[in-house]
């Protein structure tokens, strides 16, 4: 059995990874396949339907210029989806480049890299952001690479600590005997044994980048309207809430089951992956 047949074999065995897997997979094919599966074009203005309660026409209502909900919450899964890959893609290039490096070295290198992670993490990240956003401005492009750029410093001491392990093990002091570069033994060596923990910590960001922005678009600060958003919906919620609930509810319990989607995929892949618990 290969290592994939046995990680999906496990996680068909474990019900809240399965759960978790599921609501991931639901959320990707929303997103893929928006412009089929939206009953509405997400832009249509309809006046004569204005704040509409959720009905056989608009399943999850309209909102103030009667555009339906639903159709805009099926495209808003797609700005989910890239922020969240792009923004966690780049904190992870990051963090392992550091970590490694970090790791591998030791010494005044290591002590350079982890003063300066710690800095970072002193910093409130959310606050970091607004101040980082207030500069260069609030396109979706813009708010991905700040919050890859702020949410690098679990991955990288999750990979230092792994490069700490490993970088004594036999088969890395094989490769340096027989000549291997430092950059072979980083890259080829030792990184493809430290990447179950670093998998595991990408799924676990999407999740929190996905509630990031999220809470952007919700103050304002992040995707801009007529771009449908899950926040940016919420804020349209939160204008109407005595008279139209649905704007609350049903974007807030998107962004409730996906975060919970990811957080149980990779709380159970953690488990799977996790070599003590192999043989159990």
């Amino acid at each position: 059995m290969t290592r994939y047949s046995d990680t999906f074999s496990r996680l068909q065995k474990n019900p809240l990874a399965l759960s978790g897997f599921i609501i991931v997979a639901l959320l990707a094919a929303c997103a893929l396949f928006a412009p089929l599966i939206a009953p509405h074009d997400y832009r249509a203005i309809n006046v004569k339907a204005v704040l509409e309660p959720p009905g056989p026409q608009h399943l999850f209502g309209t909102d103030e210029l009667g555009r339906d909900v639903l159709s805009r919450m099926i495209y808003g899964s797609r700005i989910s989806l890239a922020v969240g890959f792009v923004a966690i893609g780049i904190a992870t290039v990051i963090g392992i480049i550091l970590g490694a490096v970090a790791g591998y070295y030791g010494r005044w290198v290591d002590s350079i890299i982890m003063r300066l992670v710690d800095i970072m993490l002193c910093i409130p990240s959310f606050f970091l952001i607004l101040a980082v956003i207030a500069f260069v401005g609030q396109s979706i492009w813009n708010i991905m690479a700040i919050i890859g750029l702020t949410s690098w410093m679990g991955v990288s001491r999750l990979v230092r600590a792994e490069f700490l392990t490993l970088k004594e093990r036999e088969f890395v002091l094989a490769a340096r005997a027989s000549g291997a570069s430092d950059f072979r033994i980083i890259f080829s060596h030792i990184l493809p044994n430290a990447m179950a923990p670093v998998f595991v910590s990408a799924i676990l960001g999407i999740a929190a980048a996905v509630l990031i922005e999220s809470s952007l678009s919700f103050l304002g600060l992040g995707v801009q309207p007529p771009i449908p958003s899950w926040g940016n919906i919420l804020t349209s919620g939160k204008d109407n809430i005595e008279t139209a609930w649905w704007l609350s509810v049903f974007p807030g319990t998107a962004i409730l089951l996906t975060v919970l989607g990811y957080n149980l995929l990779g709380e159970g892949l953690q488990d799977i992956l996790n070599p003590r618990l192999k043989n159990k």
